[in-house]
């Protein structure tokens, strides 16, 4: 989304400025006249259309009403997020394309730093009694609406592509083993998974690898969709999954082999991030491995108002020092870290391609201002990751020290299989292979 709070000073516009629909027109024009890079054509609600800067057309903004600028004028994300789900400015183009240019055209946020700051929006509070309610408002959308855009497993994080080609499903599948593969299972281990999803990851490491395992969320759907998933497979026996917060698992008397979390260290929010590695300290073995895949910023900061209002509350995503500051503290020791970034916006870029698809279904089902809703946040997220602060990070941490583990990361990529034998007479000089 676009960055920053910002206010413009009217009392510094022209004085030929005299009604307040051409007031609203002047404070845009203020701001889009600082495009340099690419252009953006924007068409106001007189019918007038101007085009700011030169190059490569950006998208082409429609402005319906002079209300949208000023509550862009008020905060800049949630205004224009607002804006757009009411129906109040349409983008003709990709909507990826509009965060892309105050991306491309850093002098705007930098100018807008420097007028008059507006009080902060109000943010989601995360504590321990809203996470589930928090949760819910997300993942309890219902299971019918992930379907039509998930792949097949019903995964719904990062997915690995080894090349461009991949499927979906194939890059889900493979992002699954290539988790798998950093936890280093061996048959019998026994596998925690903190914000467990749909099940695909347990189920995945009990079918591979032959573990047991514990799965845990707070999203109700999720609960009833991996339970009876497992059950149908034949694994009620080897996997467990159950309703609860982590902090409350933490209480009880159980260890594991080994901890994942992949996609939940988004929503334990500022300040609980302590919380988090207390608990995975108290239910991880010594010399055990943990795996954690988050979704991290470049910098340190607060969360854009308009997903913690409407998509993530109470979300956070914490810079890679905030993490590697505060593991130390429970004595977990960095082994590996990845950045699977551009993997992200490919996931992202599918989704949305598969959202968009669905836009009937989506439209009778809920209504206009959620199918704009939803179409925004998935297109924002992949240009954020594409071209913006956005990355995705993979930790693996042991608990202590362990001087057991492989001491190269050929375990993670096989060799090629050896090339066949030349068929053939050799050639002269050499020997037949």
């Amino acid at each position: 989304m676009i960055i920053g709070y910002f206010s413009l000073d009217t009392q510094a516009l022209p004085g030929s400025v005299y009604n307040q629909n051409m007031l609203e027109k002047a404070l845009l024009n203020r701001v889009l006249r600082l495009i340099k890079v690419g252009s953006l054509k924007v068409t106001y609600w007189t019918g007038e259309t101007i085009t700011y800067g030169s190059g490569e057309l950006y998208a082409h903004l429609i402005v319906h009403t002079p209300k949208a600028i000023r509550a862009i004028a008020k905060s800049p994300t949630l205004g224009f997020g607002e804006s757009y789900m009411n129906g109040d400015i349409d983008v003709e183009g990709e909507l990826q394309m509009v965060n892309k240019l105050i991306i491309d055209n850093q002098d705007i946020p930098k100018r807008l730093a420097k007028l008059q700051p507006i009080t902060p929006q109000h943010r989601n509070a995360n504590r321990k009694s809203t996470q589930a309610k928090q949760i819910q408002h997300h993942y309890d959308l219902g299971n019918d609406f992930y379907k039509r855009w998930l792949d097949d497993s019903m995964t719904y994080s990062c997915a690995y592509f080894k090349t461009p080609k991949d499927t979906l499903e194939k890059a889900q599948e493979q992002k699954l083993d290539h988790v798998l593969a950093k936890l280093q299972l061996k048959p019998g281990m026994s596998l925690l998974d903190i914000g467990s999803g749909w099940g695909q990851l347990l189920i995945r490491a009990a079918q591979q690898h032959g573990v047991t395992g514990h799965g845990i969320t707070l999203s109700k759907e999720q609960f009833r969709h991996s339970k009876a998933l497992a059950k149908k497979l034949g694994l009620a026996d080897k996997l467990t999954f159950e309703l609860i917060n982590y902090q409350d698992l933490a209480k009880r008397d159980l260890s594991f082999d080994r901890v994942v979390s992949v996609g939940m260290f988004e929503h334990v929010g500022q300040g609980n991030h302590e919380d988090y590695f207390r608990a995975v300290d108290k239910l991880l073995k010594p010399g055990g491995i943990t795996v954690l895949h988050t979704i991290s910023g470049q910098y340190p900061g607060g969360t854009d108002p308009w997903i913690d209002r409407y998509i993530f509350p109470g979300g956070y995503l914490p810079t890679v020092a905030e993490i590697t500051t505060i593991s130390p503290q429970y004595n977990f020791r960095l082994l590996d870290y990845e950045n699977l970034r551009l993997h992200y916006a490919m996931t992202l870029h599918e989704w949305l391609r598969r959202y968009e698809a669905h836009a009937i279904w989506v439209l009778k089902r809920y209504d206009e201002r959620f199918y704009r809703m939803w179409r925004m946040y998935l297109a924002v997220c992949e240009a954020s990751f594409r071209w913006g602060d956005l990355g995705l990070s993979q930790f693996v941490f042991s608990k202590g020290v362990n001087n057991y583990l492989p001491l190269t990361r050929d375990f993670l990529y096989p060799a090629a299989s050896p090339r066949k034998p030349r068929k053939g007479p050799a050639r002269a000089g050499r020997p037949a292979a």
